[in-house]
């Protein structure tokens, strides 16, 4: 029988082989978790806050709610430069950025649209001059002098219950027509959520890339 039989692959775990991650892994991956976490908070908010023109703040979205998550999932896995395609795996610790990032997304444009309202926003009587019922009912409204309120009224922002064409509301809206009008006048704090999901993303990324790092180094072919 050959002794010379070649050993399969492997790419042993950081447990079995002890090693501490190099300092410059972790910080390549913390620095990279921060650009991703606080890049899809930070133009979701900045969208209503600034106001960034129409195109500009489609492009922000997108980042803010899609291509950052993604890259934070994507850039660790391609990164397996040793390790063969169909031998890469994804360190479970990915997906938590993944689906931070895109609540950060959300969020940060909910709480973007609250400061713009708070510093620009003014109160009017409005009338609804059409109810769109989907799945998230809107209501298209008008002032009583005609001027069109722009973007519409969502469902939870004022937009529920039996309202119908016709109807008076009173809402502030943002002369802009950046940040979406809202009949609420008590503002709400999106500090403490924020911090969460910043903190979780940028953990679990740091974390999740670290042991990519790993695994592609120790990979023995």
């Amino acid at each position: 029988m050959d002794g010379n039989v070649a050993a399969p692959a492997v790419a042993r775990t950081g447990r079995e082989s002890g090693e501490v991650p190099p300092p410059r892994d972790i910080t390549r991956w913390l620095l990279f978790s921060l650009a991703c976490a606080g890049g899809s908070v930070g133009l979701a908010w900045l969208g209503p806050v600034v106001p960034l023109p129409g195109p500009l703040r489609g492009v922000a979205l997108l980042l803010a709610w899609i291509l950052l998550p993604l890259a934070s999932l994507l850039v660790p896995l391609l990164l397996l430069r040793r390790v063969p395609r169909k031998r890469r795996k994804v360190a479970w610790q990915l997906v938590v950025p993944v689906i931070a990032g895109v609540a950060l997304g959300v969020v940060g444009r909910e709480a973007g649209d609250q400061v713009a309202l708070d510093a620009r926003g003014e109160w009017a009587d409005v009338e609804v001059v059409r109810v769109e019922d989907a799945k998230t009912d809107h209501c298209y409204l008008r002032t009583t002098d005609g001027r069109e309120i722009s973007p519409s009224l969502s469902e939870g922002d004022g937009c529920d219950g039996p309202i119908a064409k016709g109807d008076r509301l009173r809402v502030r809206y943002d002369p802009e027509g950046v940040a979406r009008p809202t009949e609420d006048a008590d503002s709400t704090s999106y500090g403490g959520l924020i911090a969460g999901l910043f903190l979780a993303a940028v953990a679990m990324g740091t974390w999740g890339g670290v042991r990519q790092n790993r695994w592609d180094r120790e990979y023995v072919g």
